[in-house]
């Protein structure tokens, strides 16, 4: 019969992987690195393995707009309290590859030194954790490692966000591997347990906003006080979306996140100038473009989004910021949904300004 204990009456889970962490989790399989992929493809589902050739933790698949190799990509949340989350608990190995995996590494940690008082109180209670029925408060033990579901369900596990540059957040995902059956969700004692809105955060830590460049007139070379009009038209200036995906048999997730521009703002680089309009923050126009281009027969004409540089750039240039605003959303499996955090993305333009010559008679 199972033992079931109050957690403050035995090694708690922070004892337990504390006392293994160096040595049970430490593997490739265990660290779980996202797959990335270029800019429009997508990446195959790919199962790793480590030197043993056991199946490893399931990995997220990324397509569509996403920076190439699994980094992060170009996308500057517009706010400064959100980050994307630094650890998740997935599906790790079924019932017989994690008994093979687990009772080996068990076995060695026993044997290494020190493993003595706490830290081999700690191994013990794993090992009757997964052995013999030994649990705690909502953390139920498991006969002989579930072997008799294998197939029926996973052990999931803490897995790191290697983009993540805070240790103590990104090794926060610390409770001992937990079983859930096929077709059923993650226990609720588990937050960080992936799911849609997890995935659709990996998917804007991950995604690529395309480097527009800001079209001006006069293009080469302004002059002093001459208005200069920016535009962006709706052809090279449309939605981006990136998914992440998480695929392993009796489980699929999936959330796509989406980019639309919503704005333009306008730095010049340099104090001496004034925007068009006073913000320097050009909205979207009804057809998708921003700003408006010019025409010949405009040149009397206040351009709705633009700069005036009051002084010449003499031998260099001005940097002009041109800075995006993207409104980002996601859809996930079964119907989720919501909004995330603005994000931004700018690139700088050099502007060369003249000064307007006088020609004295």
């Amino acid at each position: 019969m199972p033992v079931t204990r109050g957690r403050r009456a035995c090694i708690g889970t922070a004892a337990l992987a504390f006392a293994l962490s160096a040595l049970v989790f430490a593997g490739p399989a265990f660290a779980a690195k996202p797959v990335g992929s270029d800019e429009g493809a997508s990446t195959a589902q790919t199962g790793g393995g480590d030197r043993d050739g056991i199946f490893a933790a399931a990995r997220i698949q990324y397509s569509g707009s996403v920076a190439p190799g699994g980094g992060t990509g170009n996308v500057t949340s517009a706010d400064v309290n959100w980050d994307p989350p630094p650890c998740w608990y997935a599906p790790y190995l079924g019932a017989k590859d994690f008994k093979k995996k687990m009772s080996a590494d068990l076995e060695k940690a026993a044997g290494a030194p020190g493993m003595t008082g706490h830290a081999g109180a700690a191994i013990g209670q794993t090992r009757a954790h997964y052995e013999d029925g030994f649990g705690w408060e909502d953390n139920p033990g498991y006969e002989d490692y579930n072997v008799d579901k294998d197939g029926k369900g996973m052990f999931w596990a803490g897995v790191e966000n290697p983009d993540e540059p805070d240790v103590l957040k990104r090794s926060s995902c610390t409770d001992l591997p937990f079983w859930v059956d096929n077709g059923e969700a993650p226990p609720a004692r588990y937050p960080e347990a992936i799911t849609p809105e997890i995935l659709a955060a990996l998917a804007y830590q991950h995604m690529q906003l395309p480097d527009t460049e800001v079209s001006l007139a006069p293009a080469q070379a302004t002059k002093v006080n001459l208005p200069t009009w920016a535009w962006l038209d709706k052809a090279v200036f449309d939605e981006v979306q990136a998914t992440a995906a998480i695929n392993v048999p009796g489980f699929a997730l999936q959330a796509t996140t989406t980019a639309k521009p919503v704005s333009l703002k306008l730095e010049p680089g340099t104090p001496d100038a004034e925007t068009y309009p006073a913000s320097g923050e050009c909205v979207i126009n009804a057809d998708g473009s921003i700003g408006e281009p010019y025409a010949k027969g405009k040149a009397d004409r206040t351009p709705p989004c633009g700069i005036r540089y009051l002084r010449s750039s003499g031998d260099g240039t001005f940097d002009l910021q041109a800075t995006i605003t993207w409104d980002i959303a996601w859809t996930g499996t079964g119907g989720a949904g919501g909004d995330l955090p603005d994000g931004t993305f700018g690139n700088a333009q050099a502007v060369t300004v003249h000064e307007i010559q006088a020609v004295n008679r």
